[in-house]
């Protein structure tokens, strides 16, 4: 039990540094690395790089694009495609942020063998389905929380 709290945490004061010290959730400041590492890339090629699915990203990407920290552009290679860049604004800010703990979680969970991978998804699996969280929405780590607490800023305000 003490390693699953100290995941939680970590993860949760990535998150609270990065709202506090560039106003943004630990799953915006993800999605800007991501980018920053992978320019151009498209949204189907985020969520693969993030381990999350494509509607959970994509609203993710739509709150960075309202900041103005990252744009979707059309792929010279091909006009049907759409490429996620960093506007200016978006390196300026990523080189004052902290880095983000989904990246190193990544990292780590990669160093473990197919087999043991296997095993704590499943593992992980019958945990979420005796806490009767099996059909709970799975957004990015934090982000509901963010937007929670900027909404209660706000109304405090």
């Amino acid at each position: 039990m003490d390693a699953v709290r100290r995941l939680v945490r970590g993860l949760r004061l990535t998150s609270r540094s990065a709202e506090q010290r560039l106003g943004l959730s630990a799953a915006q400041l993800f999605v800007l690395e991501s980018v920053a590492s992978s320019p151009g890339c498209s949204l189907r090629d985020l969520a693969a790089r993030t381990a999350t699915d494509p509607s959970s990203v994509s609203v993710v990407v739509g709150r960075l694009e309202e900041r103005g920290l990252l744009t979707r552009r059309r792929s010279p290679k091909d006009g049907r495609l759409r490429e996620l860049v960093l506007t200016v604004k978006g390196r300026v800010l990523l080189r004052k942020a902290p880095p983000a703990a989904q990246e190193s979680l990544l990292r780590s969970l990669a160093l473990l063998g197919d087999e043991e991978r296997s095993t704590l998804s499943g593992l992980l699996e019958r945990v979420v389905e005796g806490m009767g969280l099996r059909e709970s929405p799975a957004p990015m780590f934090f982000e509901s929380d963010a937007r929670g607490s900027r909404a209660r800023a706000s109304r405090s305000a």
